[in-house]
């Protein structure tokens, strides 16, 4: 799916609106950790690399990994934009000690509902574990999922459409869900496009999910060596409640 949506994922994303309003947490958070600026920061599902990037010009020692090696190569293009330097690697959950070595990080971030494209307990234990890996003693994780004790109990169904437009073409995105009998969850994104006088043309592409609860995350952290586990229910820092919170965001300590 995200090799296929890496040409259109940074128009997808307001950049500009998303890391004004996400940057503030973020940094937060790592300084209460101790982690300064020019503290080593891997974001492990990095997409497009613009949060890699913006930590990088903000003075952290930044890197990113993902599994589409389409987003990658987009992130390698968008930090040359940038005139940034950050290094990007093509790894998936469970493969970021393989790809990075015996490189410790102050802080690993798993954003943008990322976590769930993992499908059991099984790989969520693997990718905790990787993380853990990756991390110093005492290090920062830090996942910002979708709250799924609240999607899954009011069958949350549509997300909010995005659009985007240039002076040739414009493109409308809607994300959608269909829940599964076995308990996964079909992530959808149709992307609409058209030019200025022209008919729109349609593309579907889809993922699939396991909407990881938080009765679920919270062993799985600990089991991975996890602890001083704090819940977040948005990346503004506000209370996790399960019945009305946008995300279930985690910070936890490697022991």
């Amino acid at each position: 799916m995200y090799d296929e949506f890496s040409t259109h994922y940074d128009r997808f994303v307001n950049w500009q609106s998303r890391l004004a309003y996400e940057m503030p947490f973020l940094e937060q958070q790592m300084r209460r950790s101790g982690s300064g600026g020019g503290f080593r920061v891997l974001d492990s599902a990095c997409g497009t690399g613009m949060h890699t990037i913006e930590l990088a010009r903000r003075g952290y020692a930044a890197a990113g990994a993902d599994l589409s090696a389409k987003m990658i190569e987009r992130a390698r293009e968008n930090a040359v934009s940038a005139g940034v330097a950050a290094r990007f690697e093509t790894a998936g959950f469970g493969q970021l000690q393989a790809a990075f070595g015996s490189e410790a990080f102050d802080v690993l971030l798993c954003l943008g509902n990322s976590l769930p494209h993992v499908l059991s307990a099984a790989e969520l234990a693997a990718a905790l574990e990787d993380f853990a890996a990756c991390l110093r003693p005492g290090g920062l994780l830090l996942v910002q999922n979708r709250n799924f004790d609240a999607v899954l109990e009011s069958r949350q169904r549509w997300m909010e459409p995005q659009s985007f437009r240039d002076e040739e073409r414009e493109w409308v995105f809607v994300r959608f869900y269909d829940f599964e009998p076995d308990g996964k969850i079909a992530f959808n994104i149709l992307t609409l496009e058209r030019s200025p006088q022209g008919n729109w043309s349609q593309q579907l592409t889809t993922t699939w999910l396991w909407p990881q609860r938080e009765s679920e995350l919270l062993p799985a952290l600990a089991a991975a060596g996890f602890g001083e586990v704090i819940r977040y229910g948005d990346i503004q820092g506000a209370p996790f409640d399960p019945q009305t919170s946008p995300n279930l965001i985690l910070t936890a300590r490697k022991e």
